[in-house]
């Protein structure tokens, strides 16, 4: 007999929303397209369904009753779990930029169609993929002033050998930054560059983003290894080896 040919296991997505109309339209759309979707209409379910399932990613709502999605997105990142991607109504810059100061890897503002939301939810799975062992960036790794990048996991390690935990959009950004260091990139060449593989990953927060990745590296350094050149863009100021 022939051996059925192996098939991947389902992505599993937990969607945290109160709007049980708007949760139950994202559960079926999502479940429609190959998807294992989960719902939960707070934190304490939210719980419940990351402890009985292995989610890989959430789509959090910001306004919950409880416990809001800041604060949820705050403690799933501080934990180290699962990708997550915020939607809220409040779409104003500072709940976009506050939402992704906190860890979450993409933010969208509501009302989005099911469609993007399937794009971007995508678009995470694909860089998840790359971290479980699909096929890498260009090369292998770098290192710089004793970091070390292993671009296959998608691991950064810091010279005093620890791991630096960083979201998707940060990696991508400082593999961008890698592949064309002591140059000054304007904020639309780091897009185009970062966009490469991974359209959906950035949107208008790319600056927050550059940010974050800025101080999570200089924790690590004496030095300033991004710097902002005033009207023109961002360098990476470190000589870069490939690994």
């Amino acid at each position: 007999m022939i051996p059925a040919p192996s098939v991947l296991p389902a992505r599993h997505v937990l969607v945290v929303d109160d709007d049980t109309q708007l949760r139950e339209q994202i559960v079926a759309y999502l479940g429609d397209h190959g998807f294992q979707v989960h719902a939960a209409a707070d934190a304490k379910e939210m719980d419940r369904a990351l402890s009985a399932a292995p989610i890989d990613l959430v789509v959090l709502d910001l306004m919950l009753p409880g416990e809001d999605g800041l604060s949820i997105c705050r403690r799933l990142t501080a934990e180290g779990g699962p990708a997550i991607i915020m939607v809220s109504a409040m779409g104003e810059e500072i709940d976009r930029v506050l939402g992704l100061e906190l860890g979450a890897d993409d933010y969208l503002a509501k009302p989005c169609s099911p469609r993007e939301l399937l794009a971007r939810v995508r678009a995470v799975f694909r860089r998840l993929e790359e971290a479980r062992g699909g096929a890498p960036r260009k090369g292998k790794g770098y290192q710089f002033q004793g970091f070390i990048v292993d671009v296959l996991r998608r691991n950064v390690r810091a010279p005093n050998g620890a791991t630096i935990l960083l979201t998707s959009g940060e990696f991508s950004l400082l593999s961008a930054f890698l592949d064309h260091p002591q140059r000054i990139l304007s904020r639309d060449q780091l897009l185009d560059i970062a966009r490469g593989e991974e359209a959906d990953v950035f949107d208008r927060a790319v600056d927050v983003q550059i940010s974050r990745l800025r101080r999570k590296l200089h924790a690590c350094s004496d030095g300033e290894i991004i710097k902002t050149i005033r009207g023109a863009g961002y360098m990476f100021d470190a000589a870069v080896t490939r690994a």
